[in-house]
């Protein structure tokens, strides 16, 4: 079995969900008291978000690149960063680094494509829902379309991840709005949704009738094990 890299602290609370996830299916395949080799650098998320906050992009890819030569420098064989948001720097981390990276939105996109949607809704951070990285790859690279909610359900859904999920608090009331934003996407042609920050699955879960989630903590996860063991 590989040793997989994981450079969590993007929160603690998905980086949990990462690591017993990881281990949990581990078992599954190999049975008995198998667990996965791993390794994980942890960040200090209260000291790199209000750099991202203020856009100081330099200093969070100075934390980044850090814990990325850590993760290495510890013996694993691959990477995989805990987060959706800091896959933006893939390329200067590649540059970094000499062991391969397993990039979230290849494993969310391979999910999506055995779907067979070729449309789906996204839901992040900010950064995630407005910059390139993510939606452009996507569609660059697997030729899906990826809409975001208006300005406003935009720093709505933002919001609840930085100020309730990163904290580990779920509010009813948050997961209903988060709900809308969906049901919105829907309306706008969405066969799906990503929940594209890996906080997201601590709040909202599939609801019978609605539009199919794509969980890319769970996709992420299950694709370091499948490469670990291949």
């Amino acid at each position: 079995m590989k040793t997989i890299g994981l450079l969590g602290g993007m929160t603690c609370e998905s980086s949990l969900v990462y690591y017993k996830r990881i281990n949990e299916l581990t078992r599954e395949r190999l049975g008995g008291h198998h667990s996965a080799r791993s390794v994980m650098v942890s960040v200090d998320f209260g000291e790199v978000e209000p750099h991202m906050e203020r856009g100081e992009w330099d200093r969070v890819l100075d934390a980044m690149l850090d814990a990325a030569r850590a993760v290495e420098k510890g013996g694993a064989d691959f990477l995989v960063l805990c987060t959706n948001t800091m896959h933006r720097f893939v390329a200067e981390i590649d540059r970094e680094i000499s062991i391969p990276l397993l990039h979230i939105v290849d494993a969310t996109a391979a999910a999506i494509r055995q779907a067979g949607l070729k449309k789906v809704g996204l839901l992040g951070t900010r950064f995630t829902m407005e910059e390139n990285f993510y939606k452009g790859r996507l569609l660059e690279r697997h030729g899906i379309a990826a809409l975001v909610p208006e300005k406003e359900e935009r720093e709505k859904v933002h919001r609840v991840i930085v100020d309730d999920l990163s904290r580990g608090v779920t509010d009813p009331a948050a997961r209903e709005e988060y709900w809308r934003v969906i049901d919105g996407l829907a309306a706008r042609g969405a066969q799906g949704v990503i929940l594209g920050c890996t906080e997201i699955p601590l709040l909202v879960q599939p609801r019978p009738g609605r539009l199919p989630l794509f969980d890319t903590t769970d996709i992420h996860a299950r694709a370091a094990v499948d490469l670990a063991l291949a």
